[in-house]
């Protein structure tokens, strides 16, 4: 018995960043029933891709360099209601989450995440799914419980821990983390897996929107 036949899915990314691009279309490429039909790198090219039409799914970066992709998915959401919106991100405050999902996105991928997931990921919302990664969710479903973590946020990173962290949103490597701080690049590690420990994480932006949500650390703008 022959198996059935994969859904075609069009595929719109609206993504500045190059290597992550590169990654998505490779993955997307890869599962041979996701044809990219769209490619934009900011807002203002956004806004014309989606005047275009012509997808099922638009993956839309939230940190564009000329605005806020949360823009781009409001528009998007109202000008085609049939179409499915996925966030792709290498981190997310809090409260651009919630404002992306009231604008009309239904998933979320972390860019450090492995990208082979992304082609499912689409599969998923066409479904009625809504594709998410766990540090989010645990993240949404905190916004619904009482806040009084306040005080244990407050001391759960050591202030060389915090200061570790937020090298590490701003994109420093661990070498230019010690240049900066005058400490060696396996004491930095070091401070890396217990920042990892504590917020009982994996990754660079589970650690940074973790220590975010709490309000351990400021997101770089």
């Amino acid at each position: 018995m022959e198996n059935a036949p994969t859904e075609t899915i069009r595929v719109a990314i609206i993504e500045d960043d190059a290597d992550a691009l590169d990654r998505i279309r490779t993955a997307l490429a890869a599962d041979g029933g996701l044809p990219v039909v769209a490619v934009a790198h900011n807002v203002a090219e956004g806004k014309v891709c989606i005047d275009a039409g012509g997808f099922d799914v638009l993956l839309c970066d939230l940190g564009l360099p000329d605005g806020s992709g949360i823009s781009l998915i409001r528009y998007a959401a109202q000008k085609h209601k049939n179409i499915d919106i996925i966030v792709i991100t290498i981190f997310a405050e809090q409260s651009k989450v919630l404002d992306s999902i009231r604008s009309g996105a239904r998933g979320f991928i972390l860019k450090d995440e492995r990208f082979g997931e992304c082609a499912e990921g689409i599969r998923e919302v066409r479904r009625g799914g809504s594709p998410i990664s766990p540090t989010i969710a645990r993240q949404l479903l905190k916004e619904f419980q009482p806040k009084d973590t306040d005080a244990k946020a407050a001391t759960l990173l050591s202030k060389r821990e915090a200061e570790v962290l937020n090298l590490l949103a701003r994109g420093f490597s661990f070498l230019e983390i010690g240049d900066l701080l005058s400490i060696s690049r396996s004491t930095v590690a070091t401070y890396v897996k217990n920042i990892y420990q504590k917020l009982e994480v994996n990754s660079r932006s589970e650690a940074v929107f973790e220590a975010s949500s709490l309000g351990i650390i400021d997101m770089p703008r």
